[in-house]
């Protein structure tokens, strides 16, 4: 290993900076969908898995640059650790296509599960399509982009000795950048779609202008990834340099921001339950609360009285006879449901006698004044 110094000590610092960030926000996620909220789904399964590859991406960087990514090809060479540099940097640049296309494809998930209009439904599908596909094909290039694999690490030993016993070949440069820029363009594209798709999704919700808007940024933080990846495509030409480990660290260095930033943002969406939390921390979406009915207090519904005829008193009130003196009016919803609403039926169906609908049960006594 060599010491830290110029660009290895920028990659190894933004790198653990960054997976720091990404682990925590994926940590609070699981808290909050396995403990709190209780409804752990697809979404938060690829973002686990988006976080494990983010690891071996991160843990890849930080030990290149600790072999040498990010300083000079001749003091490296000098050095004996440049072939080791070019595997971790070859390792983690294909574990880093996965790891932002899973949590691409966590965060489309996620959206869907709000999403009812089926022109929403396609562009999310198409999204998770286009991710797939264009994230298989960079993986394959990158991976397979010498033969045999290893020769891509080892073509340095024909530079300190050109009789060394290395074979192999290489794809052409210019194939790999124009890839390059594809992929970066299309995962562009993606991150805007799944960033401005929640704007469309709140539109017609029944808000206020300032919530939609907060409502619409919060779901769109997905899209945040996109400007590293902006920030990256300059950078992709490093590809052909000579120097090749001391120009990409800042294709490195935004690879990795990218990755982080896109989980983290994509786990922030969920956090809003810890907020109740940490303000009542007997909430929680599953738990079951007891309370103890006070003195002379009725339940508001029927469902611990005795199953009788619904018209009657006794049924509203059971602590009442059923010759006692009362008016009782009430007020019954119809039980058609409104198949547009997301919402869980308001209108369940029961068998037996049990009320269909929602029913509103007011009952007062009437008396009259005895004259003394």
């Amino acid at each position: 290993m060599l010491p830290l110094e110029g660009r290895s000590e920028s990659i190894f610092i933004i790198t653990t900076v960054f997976l720091g960030i990404s682990f925590i926000a994926v940590c609070l996620r699981c808290f909050v969908r396995l403990r709190i909220v209780k409804a752990f789904g697809w979404d938060d399964a690829f973002m686990v898995c988006a976080m494990l590859l983010n690891i071996l991406f991160a843990l890849c960087g930080i030990t290149g640059a600790l072999y040498g990514i990010g300083q000079k090809s001749k003091e490296l060479l000098l050095k004996g650790t440049m072939e080791t540099a070019m595997f971790w940097w070859w390792l983690g640049q294909t574990s880093y296509v996965w790891t932002c296309a899973l949590a691409k494809i966590s965060i489309a998930l996620a959206l869907l599960r709000l999403t009812i209009a089926k022109t929403h439904r396609l562009i999310l599908f198409t999204v998770i399509g286009v991710t797939c596909i264009i994230g298989l094909v960079f993986w394959f290039m990158l991976t397979l982009q010498c033969q045999p694999v290893e020769f891509f690490w080892q073509q340095i030993r024909l530079k300190l000795d050109p009789e060394a016993n290395v074979h192999g070949t290489c794809m052409n440069l210019d194939s790999i950048i124009a890839i390059a820029y594809v992929y970066s363009v299309t995962a562009t594209l993606c991150d805007l779609t799944l960033g401005l798709l929640p704007v469309f999704l709140v539109w017609k919700l029944q808000m206020n202008t300032r919530t939609k808007a907060a409502l619409a940024a919060i779901l769109g933080m997905g899209c945040v990834a996109s400007a590293a990846v902006i920030i990256r495509i300059p950078f992709l030409h490093d590809y052909k340099d000579e120097d090749f480990l001391y120009a990409t660290a800042n294709i490195s260095i935004w690879s990795n921001v990218e990755a982080s930033l896109g989980i983290a943002a994509g786990s922030l969406v969920t956090l809003r339950p810890l907020f109740r939390w940490f303000r009542d921390p007997s909430y929680a979406g599953g738990s079951k609360s007891k309370s103890k009915r006070t003195g002379g207090s009725m339940p508001l519904s029927s469902i611990n009285a005795v199953r009788s005829n619904a018209s009657g008193t006794h049924y509203w009130r059971p602590d009442l006879e059923e010759d006692s003196h009362v008016v009782t009016t009430t007020v019954h919803t119809s039980n058609q449901a409104s198949r547009t609403s997301s919402q869980e039926d308001l209108n369940p169906k029961h068998s037996g006698t049990f009320f269909q609908g929602v029913n509103v049960q007011k009952t007062f006594y009437v008396s009259a004044d005895q004259a003394s």
